[in-house]
C-alpha cells in the first residue's frame, strides 16, 4: 500500500512539474497590505480593464442621430462598429461629455485588444435589458476563447450613448447561496487575544440540546489582511464554511486577521515579522479560546487552514497541542518564492503575449527571487530589494520552514483538500502533501475537479476574474470536512 501511495504521489508531482501548471496566490504587493486574493483580483481587474478600454461614462446631453431607431438596434450597430474598429462611428454616437473625454482613435483597436487578452470570439449572446439604479442597461455576453465578457451600453432619453462598458460576464451558479438559519445555528461575537492584540471574531454554533458539547473548527486565513469571512469580491468562503458546518453540528471560530485590524503595526516589541507573528500566534490563541468554551468539546478541536493558513496548519497543530486534527485547504507545499514567481508569470501570460514592460517586471522579480535563495550565504546582496517589500526576517523564516517536513512529523488526523482548477496552489502541491503523509495512516487527501483556489465551482481554465463572481462554497466540501471530523473516510 505504501509503495502504491509513493508512486501516486510521484506521478502527481511529476505531472505538475511537467505541465508547469503550479501557481500560488501569495501575491502581497507591499508589506502586509494586500490580501492574497482580493487585492490580486482588484489590481488585475484594473490593469486588464484599462488595456481593453474599460469605459464608464454616465453623462447627460442631447443628440438627434440614432434617435429614430430602437435602442436594441442602436446597441447592435455600436457592437458592429466595435468589432470592425470603426472608432469614428462610435464617437459620433457619444453625447457631448463623452466626446470631450474620448477620441475616435480610442475605439479603433478596442476589439483587437480584447482578442489579444482573451482570444478570438466564439459566440455572442442575445441582447438583454437590465435596470441599475434607475438606469436602463443593454447587455450582451461575448464568449471569447479564454473568457466571457459582458458588453454594457446605455443611452440618454434623446438617443445618445452615455455608457459603454466591458466587464466580466456573470456565470450562472449551480451551487445555491449559503444562508444563515437561526433555527439551526446561532452566532455571537468573540475576541481572540495575543500579545496585547485583540482580534474581533465570530463564534458559530449549531443549536443542540442543553449541555451537549460539539466539535469546533478554527479557520486560519490566507496571506494578506483578510477579514473573518476571508472576503474576496462578493464571496465569503469562511462565512460559507461556518454556516455549512454549523448545519452539520460543528462549531466554528473565525476572526479578523491581525494585519486587517492593525495594519502594519502588527509586530510585538522584541519580535520580528514572520509567519508566526502574521498567522500562527493568533491561530494558537484561537485554539486555546475554543478549548475554554463551555459549548465546545475540548478534545475535538480542529484547525482548518486555507492557502497560507494551510501551509502553516502543521506548525499551528504542533504549537497548539493537543488538537484533534488539521484540514489543509489549498495549502502551499512548495517554496514560497518559487510559487510567487510562477504565479506572476502565469498572470502575465493570460493574454497570450507579454509586453516589454511586463517582461521587465518579471525579470526584476526573478532577480529578487534568486537573491532570496542566497540568504545565509556570502552571495546574498543587501542591495537587491526583497520580493514584495517584505523584510529579510520574513524571508529567512520562509527559507527555513518546510511544510511537508512539518506535516510528516504529525501523528494526528490530517485532511488535505485541493481544487483541481486552482492555478495558485495546484496538484503539484497536493502530490507533495501526499508524499509527506505516506506514513500517517490517519491522513486523507481529496481533490475536486471543478473547484478553484477559493472553492468556487467552474469549468475550464481558472482566472482571477472568477473571484469577482458570486460563487459560494459547495455543500459537498462541508460534507467531507464534517465526515472527516467524525472519523469517516471521505476519499
Amino acid at each position: 500500500m505504501t509503495r502504491e501511495r509513493v508512486n501516486k504521489a510521484t506521478r502527481l508531482v511529476d505531472k505538475g512539474t511537467r505541465l508547469q501548471t503550479t501557481r500560488l496566490a501569495y501575491l502581497l504587493t507591499r508589506h502586509l497590505v494586500n490580501s492574497l486574493t482580493c487585492q490580486l483580483v482588484n489590481l488585475l481587474y484594473i490593469n486588464m480593464m484599462k488595456k481593453i478600454l474599460l469605459l464608464w461614462l454616465m453623462v447627460c446631453t442631447a443628440w438627434a442621430g440614432y434617435a429614430q431607431d430602437g435602442e436594441r438596434n442602436r446597441a447592435e450597430r455600436i457592437y458592429e462598429h466595435l468589432m470592425a474598429g470603426r472608432g469614428d462611428s462610435i464617437y459620433a454616437v457619444l453625447n457631448d461629455e463623452g466626446r470631450r473625454q474620448l477620441s475616435p482613435a480610442l475605439f479603433n483597436d478596442t476589439w483587437k485588444q480584447l482578442e489579444a487578452q482573451f482570444g478570438k470570439l466564439k459566440s455572442a449572446g442575445a441582447w438583454g435589458e437590465d435596470e441599475a439604479q434607475g438606469v436602463k442597461l443593454w447587455h450582451r455576453d461575448l464568449m471569447f476563447e479564454r473568457y466571457t465578457l459582458r458588453l454594457l451600453l446605455s443611452f440618454d432619453a434623446d438617443g445618445r450613448m452615455n455608457t459603454i462598458r466591458v466587464v466580466p460576464a456573470p456565470v450562472p451558479v449551480g451551487t445555491p447561496a449559503v444562508a444563515f438559519d437561526q433555527t439551526v445555528m446561532e452566532e455571537r461575537d468573540i475576541v481572540v487575544e495575543t500579545d496585547g492584540y485583540r482580534l474581533p471574531g465570530t463564534l458559530t454554533l449549531p443549536r443542540v440540546e442543553a449541555g451537549r458539547k460539539v466539535p469546533c473548527v478554527v479557520l486560519v486565513h490566507g496571506s494578506g489582511p483578510n477579514d473573518r469571512d476571508e472576503t474576496i469580491g462578493p464571496n465569503k468562503p469562511f462565512r460559507d464554511l461556518a454556516w455549512l458546518l454549523a448545519r452539520r453540528g460543528i462549531g466554528v471560530i473565525r476572526y479578523d486577521k491581525r494585519t486587517k485590524v492593525y495594519g502594519a503595526d502588527v509586530v510585538p516589541k522584541g519580535k520580528k515579522l514572520d509567519m508566526d507573528v502574521e498567522t500562527c500566534d493568533d491561530a494558537v490563541a484561537a485554539v486555546k479560546l475554543a478549548a475554554a468554551l463551555p459549548e465546545v468539546a475540548a478534545d475535538s478541536i480542529f484547525v482548518l487552514g486555507h492557502s497560507q493558513g494551510g501551509m502553516m496548519a502543521p506548525r499551528i497543530a504542533r504549537r497548539a497541542e493537543p488538537v484533534a486534527g488539521i484540514i489543509i485547504v489549498a495549502g502551499l507545499a512548495r517554496r514560497f518564492e518559487d510559487a510567487l514567481l510562477e504565479q506572476s508569470e502565469y498572470i502575465a501570460t493570460l493574454s497570450g503575449t507579454v509586453n516589454e514592460a511586463t517582461r521587465a517586471q518579471l525579470d526584476e522579480l526573478k532577480r529578487q527571487v534568486e537573491n532570496v535563495k542566497r540568504l545565509g550565504t556570502d552571495a546574498f546582496s543587501d542591495s537587491i530589494p526583497l520580493p514584495l517589500g517584505l523584510p529579510k526576517e520574513y524571508w529567512e523564516f520562509l527559507r527555513t520552514y518546510d511544510a511537508v517536513k512539518e506535516v510528516s512529523a504529525l501523528t494526528c488526523p490530517v485532511l488535505v483538500l485541493q481544487g483541481e482548477r486552482d492555478y495558485q496552489v495546484t496538484m503539484q502541491d497536493y502530490g507533495l502533501w501526499l508524499m509527506g503523509l505516506i506514513s500517517n495512516r490517519q491522513a486523507q487527501l481529496k481533490s475536486y475537479p471543478e473547484l478553484n483556489h477559493v472553492l468556487q465551482e467552474g469549468k475550464g481554465k481558472s482566472t482571477p476574474f472568477e473571484y469577482n463572481e458570486a460563487r459560494p462554497v459547495p455543500a459537498y466540501v462541508a460534507d467531507d470536512i464534517a465526515g472527516f471530523i467524525r472519523g469517516k473516510d471521505v476519499r
